[in-house]
This record gives C-alpha cells, structure tokens and sequence, in this order.
C-alpha cells in the first residue's frame, strides 16, 4: 500500500494518532497531511515534518489512507464534502469516531468506499492503546496495513462491529474503570501510612505489572491472584473483605450499565 495518510481531524485523538506513528517510525513525517480549521495548534506536529492544513479534499487526493477522526455530529457534513474526492479503487476509509456504524458511514460517504472501523482508549497518547477493529469490504493487504498502523499504538483486536459498543465499554470506559480503582489503591495506600507520591507510584507500577503477567504470560486472573494468597495470610484477608462488600458484583453491574447507556442512546 501507498504509505500517505490523511487524518481528518487534528483534536486530542487525530494528533495522538500522528505523533504515536512518528515516534514509532511507521510513518515519514513527511508522509502524514493533518487538517484542523486552525491550523495554529498543529504547529508542534509541522515543526516535526507533518503536513497541516485546512482542506480537507486536498488531504484526501495526498493520501490513501484516510482517518476519520472529528466528531460524531461532523460525519455527515465532512464526508458529504468529500464525495468526490473519496475513490473506492484508491482510499480506505478508517473511522475512529465514537458511534457511529459502518453503515452510516458509507451513507454518509455516498459510495462503497472499504471501511474500518476503529475503536482505541486514550492511552493511544502513549502509544498503549487497546485498539478493536471492524472492516468492510476490505482486502488483505488493507487488514494487514491497518493492523500494523494500529499496533504501533497498542495492542489491536478484529471484532464483528456488533460488539463496537460493548468494546466502547471495555475498552474506552475500562480506563475511567482502573482509574477508579488506582485510586482507591491510593487512598488506601495513604490510609496505612504512604504520602500520596509514593502510594501512587507503587499502585499504578503494581496495576501495570499485573496486566503484563497476564498479557505476556496467557494465564488466567486466578491463577495470579493464586499465587499471592497463602493460608490465612492478608491478601486473602482483603479479598474476602473485599467480595463481601460487593466489589467483583459491582463492576460487573457498572459494564453492564454502561452499555446498557449505549444501547438505549
């Protein structure tokens, strides 16, 4: 595949996206148009190499690959302008737009255009994104291309897009959900007898950990958690005091009320 990108979009997310692609050296600079209606607050990324503007079919006909990343309620206006500009023989269309579905993407698009669709959490800003993928009428070499770029961002995995709203939850949602427990970890940690520094050093080191065991090692939670629980010991202490107080059956109805949120909305 031709290696030029357009992103669509320099917000939080479409920035991310470019400096995560440069740093890892997937992409030239050189090799990436960025557009923003004020092209000012790119000026970091232009002083990097990247290509900035504010036309966005001029991005488009640079590159053949093409990052949706603006607003839910922008679609249909950006795409609408877009239309001739979009060639099914050359573009693949990638959307990293919160909710909204293939199908309403290439209505929007007025074409058959291939499609993926992406789903990333914010630690795509450290390139440490859980990236869920969905694609239509796509090729191999566009699969294997996607999977490549995204994987310099994280980690990805290809889903059906009926579960995009339950991979918003895991996903997205999940990290607002660690958070929460970091730092609870940490008000703990002060509570026993930590400044708040170290108790947020030794919390999110010990959080970070843990997801590596499970991520380098295949193993299951249990199996961990198994091996630091000796009888009569204090982490099953607190484990148990813990489930007695609801915490596995609480974040379990949590998930399940966020997508519930979703799904009504």
């Amino acid at each position: 595949m031709n290696n030029k990108i357009a992103i669509i979009g320099g917000g939080n997310l479409g920035t991310a996206i470019a400096e995560g692609l440069i740093n890892s050296g997937f992409s030239k600079p050189e090799h990436i148009l960025i557009t923003k209606r004020n092209v000012k607050t790119l000026h970091a990324l232009e002083q990097k190499g990247v290509l900035v503007g504010d036309d966005n079919v001029e991005a488009v006909r640079f590159a053949n690959l093409v990052i949706l990343a603006v607003k839910p309620f922008q679609v249909n206006d950006v795409l609408g302008k877009l239309k001739e500009a979009l060639d099914p023989a050359k573009h693949v269309l990638i959307s990293v737009v919160t909710g909204i579905t293939i199908e309403q993407l290439l209505k929007a698009a007025g074409k058959k255009v291939p499609v993926i669709r992406a789903m990333p959490n914010t630690a795509i800003a450290i390139q440490e994104s859980m990236t869920c993928l969905a694609a239509h009428e796509v090729n191999k070499e566009q699969v294997s291309y996607t999977e490549d770029l995204f994987n310099q961002l994280g980690r990805v995995v290809w889903i059906d897009e009926k579960l995009m709203d339950a991979a918003t939850v895991l996903g997205a949602c999940g990290t607002a959900y660690a958070m929460r427990y970091i730092r609870a970890n940490i008000q703990g940690g002060i509570e026993i007898g930590f400044d708040a520094a170290t108790a947020t050093l030794i919390a999110a080191q010990t959080v970070k950990g843990a997801a590596e065991l499970l991520l380098k090692k295949g193993t299951h939670p249990e199996q961990e958690i198994d091996k630091v629980t000796t009888p009569k010991g204090c982490t099953i202490a607190g484990l148990n005091e813990m489930e007695h107080q609801g915490f596995s059956s609480s974040l379990i109805k949590g998930i399940v009320a966020s997508y519930d949120k979703i799904a009504k909305d």
